[in-house]
């Protein structure tokens, strides 16, 4: 089945970052099929613009000036940026630079490009972008990678993922000292999907550092297979939390990550739903400006009050409860009942797996997983 990613090719040199099998090299085949392709996963075009960046030079000064060109997995040598700098600024070459990680990156390439190369992000397919081939149990099972979907060994090809992950993108390179000790951290890494973040517990917990715990939080996000969702922190009467929380960019990572790969409990599927939902906000902000921000809300001094997505564009507000129980109760709302009072809310939503649009009282909207992912591709939430 062909699925239409949703991602307009820029006029100018761009990044396009996101996590391995996302589909990033598909869609730059298909939408620059006449570019010339430098790959760094080749290890022998890896190895030769390694020893002499200048033979990257002299390949792309070999194309004719209009022809896009394609650099593949950028972050292996960040270097080249340099020559693709020079390239830009001497003949007004366009550059299509695709990469899994913007650790590197974030500290020497897009520094040095700033302001001349566009960024854009490719992330696991959407509900709307699958239609009716989207089931909610199988995505929150093995998730919605495209590399994930297009195996017909689904639990397998999960498997094999998290071990290329800590071979290709860690010890590949070099990201920590201690490659067993960011092994064991995964799994702990991935019960913290949903979960409010606190360094210091999870230091304890660990029985590491806290530098240490910092540092693989940020090689998780750095990689582009985690983010954190900072709290609301408007000037209200109540006083917000102000650790973040955390979440994933796909299910199917999260119980990989986790040595899970059975069925799914009803334990699981709570956190596996609402980080689910996250990730398609965060996508479709990405993907079309479905939001300005992201927050979640949480008064301190009612620890069991919390709204999960609280969306704003402009001066206007979206408040977002998720619910993966197959009914409705007073709990789903208690959330969006506290919040009523915030200056430009606009609207109160409950999202559920699947089902009818439900009116669930005082102004609150019930609606499915599939009807919110429409609402954020057409830009009708707000």
């Amino acid at each position: 089945m062909k699925i239409h990613r949703p991602l307009t090719l820029p006029k100018q040199s761009f990044f396009l970052l996101g996590p391995r099998g996302t589909g990033k090299s598909t869609w730059l085949k298909e939408s620059l099929s006449q570019a010339h392709v430098v790959d760094l996963l080749d290890e022998t075009v890896y190895q030769r613009c390694l020893a002499d960046p200048s033979v990257f030079q002299a390949e792309v000064g070999g194309q004719p000036p209009s022809r896009w060109i394609v650099v593949d997995e950028i972050q292996r040598l960040p270097n080249l940026l340099n020559e693709v700098h020079r390239a830009i600024e001497s003949s007004g070459r366009r550059f299509a630079l695709c990469g899994s990680s913007a650790r590197k990156l974030r500290r020497t390439g897009v520094n040095l490009l700033g302001g001349r190369a566009l960024q854009r992000f490719m992330h696991p397919f959407t509900p709307a972008e699958l239609g009716d081939a989207f089931d909610v149990d199988q995505a929150l099972r093995f998730g919605l990678l495209p590399v994930v979907l297009g195996s017909t060994a689904k639990a397998e090809t999960l498997v094999s993922y998290a071990q290329l992950y800590l071979k290709e993108e860690i010890q590949g390179e070099a990201l920590v000292r201690n490659l067993p000790g960011f092994a064991r951290f995964l799994p702990i890494a991935a019960l913290l999907n949903g979960q409010v973040l606190n360094v210091s517990n999870i230091a304890r917990d660990a029985a590491v550092a806290r530098p240490t715990v910092h540092g693989y939080l940020d090689i998780l996000v750095d990689t582009l297979l985690c983010f954190r969702l900072p709290a609301f922190e408007a000037k209200l009467r109540v006083r917000e939390r102000r650790h973040p929380k955390w979440y994933w960019c796909d299910p199917g990572l999260v119980r990989a990550m986790k040595r899970q790969d059975g069925p799914l409990t009803m334990e699981e599927r709570g956190s596996l739903f609402e980080g689910l939902v996250a990730q398609l906000i965060r996508a479709s902000m990405d993907y079309n400006s479905a939001a300005d921000h992201v927050h979640y809300w949480a008064p301190a001094e009612a620890a069991d009050v919390e709204v999960d997505f609280l969306l704003t564009r402009g001066a206007r507000h979206v408040a977002v409860e998720v619910k993966s129980g197959p009914r409705p109760s007073p709990s789903w709302v208690r959330g969006l009942k506290a919040i009523q009072g915030l200056p430009g809310l606009t609207r109160r939503l409950v999202v559920y797996p699947q089902g009818p649009k439900m009116a669930l009282g005082d102004g609150i909207e019930g609606v499915s997983l599939a009807q919110f992912s429409q609402w954020l591709r057409e830009g009708k939430l707000f």
